[in-house]
């Protein structure tokens, strides 16, 4: 007979535990932007070993961690969103980054503590029903004693238990300073021949295709490599150059995106490799002056705008949902990149580039591929948005902005700024683009106190 009360309890209990560990609600966490959700995974038993990785929900993919967890509970964090608020800024300004990630750190740490407690106030609660459903089943009076003592019995299992197996998580959460370190970053092997960039050259350029110049003639000394990335002799940056002797270098290409081009390697459909531009402007030592334009690859614009053309609507809820997913990691990647220039040690001027507006009042050139008024508008719109993350983040760092205009000269006008449909690049600007985008960054510099050290005066 006290066999079977002490399996019955036991049943109980650890039922009881394994059921708090599956409905415990996630807790949530908030720093230095980011919003993330700490818990326990979902225990299993492919789960079921001495250690392994934690879980990253990252926006709904679920991808393991590179820390490796003591025991079978290990965390679980869903990233929630990212943004650059008024409040990160301040932290920024007032105690700098690193207090950042350390507020970070110490919010997982007590987010997964957290979790524990109310974890085990739940198996408690679910040992305490196990036994008074066990009393209602054999018809017999509850014995409160019994069931207060199988709710001490069930509180002092879960908590020995996650002593004995999860003790030391805080401790590895404590040692995370951004999520990154969590999953760890994809490697892409270097270029075989390293590229060098001239020390003394005064402007860097970074960024995507309209940057690079993408579907305009090259220059007829141009590198494979900068075929590779349509670095045209027409790009913005050499409009700069020409206009005020400026010795500037591109580094821009395209389809370049933040993680795959500015801080990391990128592919080329070529299957070249290029170095990652922001390592290639790191030995530009003497540039005063860094211009960026960067984010409609991050957002997969050209897909994106291509759906959106062939679809019946632009704005359904399935197309937003995955924008705004999109936005949140380009939000995060673009917060890294601002960080690092940032940090370089010659502190250079940094100009960030706005997105210019490729739609007008007209869209009737594109109406063969399905596009309308209502659509461009949409488009128009989440632009907007991405457009609205560059100059907040700017603004976080202490960076100039320039806000390139095509009014007058968007697609289906008489004397476009943009590329039309049949063209080399469609959507991407044309010389007389990349020359208005020339100008807008000379306004910029003069008007923003950003052409400190260099030779010649932007002209307006």
């Amino acid at each position: 007979m006290a066999a079977l009360v002490t399996l019955t309890l036991l049943v109980v209990v650890l039922g009881a535990i394994w059921l708090a560990l599956r409905i415990t609600p996630l807790q949530t966490v908030s720093a230095a932007g980011q919003v993330a959700q700490v818990g326990a995974a979902d225990p299993s038993l492919g789960s079921l070993s001495l250690s392994g990785p934690g879980e990253l929900d990252l926006f709904g993919q679920v991808i393991p961690t590179s820390l490796t967890f003591p025991g079978p509970i290990r965390p679980q964090l869903q990233l929630d969103r990212i943004s650059i608020t008024p409040q990160i800024v301040r932290q920024l300004r007032s105690d700098g980054a690193h207090r950042v990630e350390l507020t970070f750190s110490q919010q997982l740490a007590a987010g997964w503590e957290r979790y524990f407690v109310w974890e085990t106030l739940i198996a408690a609660g679910f040992t305490a029903l196990g036994l008074i459903t066990v009393y209602a089943i054999r018809r017999r009076h509850v014995a409160w004693k019994s069931v207060a003592g199988g709710v001490a019995i069930a509180i002092a299992v879960n908590v020995g238990g996650i002593v004995a197996t999860a003790s030391s998580t805080p401790r590895l959460l404590r040692s995370v300073h951004t999520l990154d370190e969590l999953v760890g970053v994809d490697t892409v092997q270097p270029p075989a021949t390293p590229v060098k960039v001239n020390p003394s050259v005064q402007v860097v350029v970074m960024g995507d295709s309209t940057a690079s110049g993408w579907g305009l003639p090259w220059a007829s000394s141009s590198t494979q490599l900068d075929q590779g990335c349509g670095r045209s002799a027409d790009s913005y940056s050499m409009d700069l150059a020409t206009a005020n002797g400026w010795n500037v270098e591109n580094l821009a290409c395209g389809s370049a995106t933040i993680p795959d081009g500015l801080l990391g390697a990128q592919v080329l459909s070529n299957g070249q490799i290029a170095a990652p531009q922001f390592s290639l402007a790191s030995e530009a030592t003497q540039a005063r002056l860094i211009i960026v334009s960067v984010g409609a690859d991050d957002m997969q614009w050209g897909v994106m705008t291509q759906l959106c053309a062939g679809g019946g609507v632009c704005n359904d809820k399935i197309s937003g949902a995955y924008f705004s997913q999109l936005l949140s990691t380009f939000t995060r990647h673009y917060y890294e990149l601002l960080s690092e220039l940032t940090d370089l040690p010659w502190h250079p001027k940094v100009l960030v580039n706005e997105y210019y507006s490729p739609f007008g009042p007209s869209v009737s050139c594109l109406s063969h591929y399905g596009m309308t008024r209502a659509k461009a508008k949409d488009l128009a719109s989440r632009l907007n948005q991405l457009n609205t993350v560059l100059v907040q983040g700017a603004g976080a760092f202490g960076f100039g902005v320039a806000q390139p205009q095509f009014t007058g000269h968007a697609l289906c006008s008489p004397d476009p700024y943009v590329q039309g449909p049949t063209d080399a690049a469609p959507l991407h600007p044309n010389i007389e683009g990349e020359l208005a985008i020339a100008l807008a960054d000379e306004n910029a510099i003069g008007s923003q106190g950003l052409a400190a050290g260099l030779s010649g005066t932007p002209s307006h």
